[in-house]
């Protein structure tokens, strides 16, 4: 018996391609000529040197790690901490810790060495949409939720959360980034489709882009000198801007909701996302 491709998907195409496609990243050091063969996509995760988290609807934390010929992805370990789908997933600086955050309303940090949960957070009201580590130190990283509010962790302090202003807050965050090489510099998308920069260090450094006319699901910064911005959203749109947040690239092949961006690494303009039409589209962008 012949199973009916009602997606018209190639024989070829990945088994978890008949899925919705929910997150894409790619192998630190491989380019864009052996992209095809490195990038993952699937469920989200994070993909870090030769490791790879990945959440599951279950509630469930993965982390799997390349062997040595690189031709087999071995299970380190399984850990079902959170009470409902995990939305999203964060490595900190230097790969030590990971953070994770879930519909359940908590957060959890990890230690991936010891593979097990350090800390566990319930500072939102409501599900957690993202977090997203800072690049240079591992103690501190961010949260935004459906609750409305946009949070500053550093788990140093015995009061580790502290609430930061958002442009509009009856309008939830959705999507949260943290600049690669300006530790002060934060960038979040809300449900209106807005995307704001912001500066962490002055009460004016505030600016706000229309980007999307829905809900922005996901936000990346590329890791070049001069860092792009680009986000997806629910209106099936890829958007980049520059930090002046000038509107330099659009696209809107997707036919559905886009969920999963990433730059591909070396500092290229090359840009990647995955939705749920089943389309991994690779986007070139040309520089400002």
């Amino acid at each position: 018996m012949i199973k009916e491709n009602c997606w018209n998907i190639p024989v070829n195409a990945p088994a978890c391609m008949e899925r919705h496609l929910d997150a894409v990243d790619y192998r630190a050091g491989q380019n864009k000529a052996s992209a095809q063969s490195d990038f993952c996509p699937g469920f989200d995760h994070v993909v870090f040197s030769d490791r790879y988290i990945h959440v599951l609807l279950s509630g469930s934390v993965e982390l799997w790690e390349l062997a040595e010929d690189e031709r087999l992805l071995m299970n380190r370990f399984t850990r079902l901490e959170h009470d409902d789908v995990v939305t999203g997933v964060s490595v900190s600086a230097g790969g030590r810790l990971a953070v994770s955050c879930s519909v359940d309303c908590r957060i959890k940090v990890w230690d991936l060495n010891q593979e097990t949960v350090t800390s566990s957070y319930h500072a939102h009201s409501q599900p957690v949409s993202g977090v997203s580590c800072s690049p240079v130190d591992e103690s501190l990283f961010l949260s935004c939720a459906q609750d409305g509010r946009l949070l500053l962790w550093d788990r140093r302090k015995p009061k580790p959360a502290s609430r930061l202003d958002v442009v509009s807050p009856s309008c939830s965050p959705t999507a949260v980034a943290w600049h690669p090489h300006q530790s002060s510099t934060i960038a979040y998308g809300d449900e209106l489709g807005r995307v704001t920069l912001r500066d962490l260090q002055t009460s004016d450094g505030v600016r706000t882009i229309n980007a999307h006319s829905r809900r922005v699901s996901r936000l990346t910064f590329s890791s070049d000198s001069s860092p792009l911005l680009a986000s997806i959203s629910d209106d099936c749109s890829v958007a980049v801007v520059t930090a002046e947040l000038r509107e330099i690239f659009r696209d809107r092949r997707h036919q559905d909701f886009v969920r999963g961006v990433c730059w591909a690494p070396g500092g290229s303009a090359v840009l990647t996302t995955v939705g749920w039409d089943h389309q991994v589209l690779h986007h070139s962008v040309s520089a400002p």
